[in-house]
């Protein structure tokens, strides 16, 4: 009989291993290499948006070596969206709308909207937080473009955090036509992270020197 105790406590063994390991590579990159990284990093990113022409965006706040850099959210901002009537409590005819998370005190992510680099705040564990009205944790249902932080996704889409199982629930919240995309350093799109039930797979992942990727049997 499987022994399913024992392949979850091998599977968390793992994961934690590898969180170690990419969490020590992130801390050890130069500011020059940080910063380039970011740039091709929203260059792809901007890239795929302009293609895709979202009203509704939702994002993050990288934080110190995070993929993306800080500047993330002012860039996706830039971006000029297609005229066009939302549904819903969003409406914008220039640029696209975009929606940043707001830790709850249970781990799960209400969100705000972004406006500029001064309507944020520090929040809870250090993050830089939207100081607007709370939407609600289902508004991230309306993005149809989702951008969210990884330490490591694998060649099937399946994506690795840093535990907390935030993004998981979020994740679990967004309609299924939005496309989801996770941000990574070169090295962090690998072969397989261990999976756990309550993980939630990403659509296409975007790493510096790969650039956009999302071979056709990841699911969102």
């Amino acid at each position: 009989m499987p022994d399913f105790a024992s392949d979850a406590e091998s599977s968390r063994a793992e994961k934690v291993a590898l969180r170690t390991r990419l969490l020590a590579a992130r801390r050890s990159k130069s500011p020059e290499n940080l910063s380039s990284a970011a740039l091709a990093t929203r260059s792809t990113l901007l890239t795929a948006i302009r293609t895709q022409s979202p009203t509704v965006i939702a994002a993050y706040v990288p934080l110190g070596p995070e993929p993306g850099g800080p500047e993330l959210p002012e860039a996706l901002r830039s971006v000029h969206a297609t005229p066009a009537p939302l549904p819903g409590p969003f409406h914008s005819a220039h640029s696209p709308v975009i929606l940043l998370p707001v830790l709850l005190p249970d781990g799960d992510l209400d969100w705000a909207l972004y406006e500029s680099p001064s309507s944020l705040q520090s929040g809870a564990r250090g993050l830089l937080e939207p100081v607007g009205r709370r939407l609600g944790v289902a508004a991230v249902s309306e993005a149809s473009f989702v951008v969210v932080p990884a330490l490591a996704v694998d060649r099937r889409g399946v994506r690795m955090g840093r535990g907390g199982g935030s993004y998981d629930r979020a994740l679990a919240r967004v309609a299924p036509t939005a496309f989801t995309v996770a941000l990574l350093h070169d090295g962090e799109l690998v072969d397989t992270v261990p999976a756990e039930p309550h993980d939630r797979r990403v659509g296409a992942t975007i790493t510096p020197t790969e650039g956009l990727s999302a071979p056709p049997d990841w699911t969102k």
